[in-house]
């Protein structure tokens, strides 16, 4: 059974394919990684898998629904927001009551500090907010980008256990890296880099 389907899947951007004749069939539980260098497509490909962006040719099929976690530029945190104001707002916009926040707070930050500021978060809590407030959505398939950017070793070791533990839960999970440990992943999309 999968959750997400890629047939023939393309963007096209002006005069050039940022990627084009993508075929990638994801189960639940799985961890898929678009890998390749700075310019190569990699936030287009995860943005598309999640429907969030339109092909230019091909299908994406998703069963169930796709909640983006940290995302540069689409799906960040708020400057002047802290962790349980964000948490407060998700609940709020996803129409669940308040009394939800408390105990998501208590149990689910993944040792994030509720009054920690949106401005004050590093790379790693950007991740760990983004993946929280999807969590939210209880969506099939998650997705975030740039897993490896501003983070160090500890850290990525970290972000990749709390990416374990969805899978284990039976979310797929799509994330974008320059590279990764092919024996974290299920499946590795490699792109190169563009003209």
């Amino acid at each position: 059974m999968t959750v997400l389907t890629a047939a023939g899947a393309g963007v096209r951007h002006r005069r050039r394919w940022v990627f084009r004749d993508l075929e990638v069939e994801v189960a639940p539980g799985e961890i898929v990684a678009v890998v390749g260098p700075p310019g190569s497509g990699r936030t287009t490909v995860l943005l598309a898998l999640a429907k969030r962006l339109r092909l230019s040719t091909g299908e994406v099929s998703l069963s169930g629904t796709a909640a983006l976690g940290y995302v540069p530029g689409v799906e960040q945190p708020e400057p002047m927001q802290t962790v349980a104001e964000h948490v407060r707002e998700r609940l709020a916009l996803l129409g669940r009551p308040r009394r939800e926040a408390g105990d998501v707070i208590a149990a689910r930050l993944h040792g994030l500090a509720p009054e920690l500021r949106g401005w004050r978060l590093t790379p790693y809590q950007r991740q760990l907010l983004g993946l929280v407030l999807a969590q939210l959505e209880g969506p099939r398939v998650i997705a975030l980008d740039g897993v490896d950017e501003g983070l160090d070793t500890r850290e990525q070791a970290e972000l990749w256990g709390v990416l374990a533990g969805l899978a284990e839960a039976g979310v797929a999970v799509l994330v974008t890296a320059r590279d990764v440990d092919p024996e974290r992943v299920t499946t590795v999309v490699r792109l190169g880099a563009q003209s």
